[in-house]
């Protein structure tokens, strides 16, 4: 797989380092800035939508609960990032990114991210922040009125080696390190930032394109969350997956879209997602495999003695499976105590 995606990813990380309503109309108003944003993507394979505000306010604390060291190292960089720079990433209010896959062998597919991030923060100050850390290792490019600049992915990864031998890469590093393309940046309007893959920045600023009116349709069949997404399935995916069994890869073959969403809900982070064929026995065929799955998780983690064995044999126990039409329905909700387990083992990096 290219790397186009972690080279989107590592400039937002570049820039971060630099840098009374009703609750019915609060959703209201979610739904209409996210819709807009989304609006504003070129034709994409895939769309999500995160509520930024929401993600910090209650996913974040909800998921990380359990792991208080791992949500206070969190918090901690972000202040440092203020401190530093003035840039508090939690004044980001709506995400919106479109993702445009491309297969390039059997197994292997390149994906090109695009990503517009509004909020209560100046889109000009992000990039200027972006170039400075650059230390004029970029380009620029006149697109219509807008000047866009394209930075280097290997520069990025530069920025981010540890500064000492001691110093261990997370996560983060690692990905930026395998970076290999170019990434572009621009200042959309006065509060929004638009990056990613520079043909489809390109894309968005020429505005010759949309994502289609299926995709959107799906994307707002949910109500809005924390995370909202759509997105249209290439043929052949079974083919990326390692399958001994051809009626698994014939259902997931069938499946021609994917839609849902990821919320808070009370103290629990409710999971939908839906799976969408072309026909209605495709969906009913899908659905029995799916429940065959769910009767052999059980009975292979049901008797474990292990908290983290028994937490995934509850999660598979919930899960609610359901067909209408030609649409597999697939809902889970993980209660704060189950995710506290679950994440309880991770370390901050």
């Amino acid at each position: 797989m290219k790397n186009r995606l972690f080279a989107a990813v590592a400039l937002c990380v570049l820039v971060l380092n630099l840098g009374g309503s009703t609750f019915a109309d609060t959703k209201k108003v979610n739904k209409t800035q996210t819709s807009q944003l989304a609006a504003l993507l070129p034709a994409s394979d895939g769309v999500a939508t995160i509520d930024v505000k929401r993600f910090f306010n209650d996913a974040l604390p909800t998921i990380l609960s359990g792991n208080q060291p791992m949500l206070a190292d969190i918090l901690a960089k972000i202040d440092e990032m203020k401190a530093k720079t003035g840039i508090d990433v939690r004044q980001f209010e709506y995400v919106a990114a479109g993702v445009t896959a491309k297969k390039v062998t059997a197994k292997e597919y390149d994906f090109d991210p695009v990503i517009l991030a509004r909020g209560q923060i100046s889109s000009a100050a992000l990039i200027g922040a972006a170039k400075l850390a650059a230390k004029g290792k970029y380009r620029q490019e006149r697109i219509g009125d807008r000047t866009v600049y394209i930075f280097e992915a290997k520069e990025i990864a530069k920025q981010h080696k540890p500064q000492t031998a001691a110093a261990k890469p997370g996560v983060v590093d690692k990905a930026i390190g395998r970076l290999s393309k170019e990434i572009a940046a621009t200042a959309y309007d006065a509060n929004t930032i638009l990056f990613g893959s520079p043909v489809l920045v390109r894309q968005t600023i020429e505005a010759k394109t949309k994502p289609s009116a299926e995709l959107m349709a799906l994307l707002g069949r949910k109500e809005v969350s924390v995370v909202n997404f759509a997105s249209s399935i290439p043929a052949g995916m079974s083919g990326l997956v390692p399958l001994d069994n051809d009626e698994l890869g014939k259902n997931i073959d069938s499946i021609r879209f994917l839609y849902g969403s990821m919320d808070i809900i009370g103290d629990a982070v409710a999971f939908n997602m839906t799976a969408k064929t072309l026909q209605n026995a495709q969906a009913q065929g899908l659905l029995e495999t799916l429940e065959g799955l769910k009767f052999i998780g059980k009975a292979f983690l049901g008797s474990s003695s292990k908290p983290d064995n028994q937490v995934f044999a509850r999660m598979i126990d919930n899960a609610k499976f359901s067909v209408k039409a030609n649409e597999v329905m697939f809902d889970l909700q993980i209660p704060q105590s189950d995710l506290s387990v679950i994440v309880g083992s991770l370390k901050a990096k």
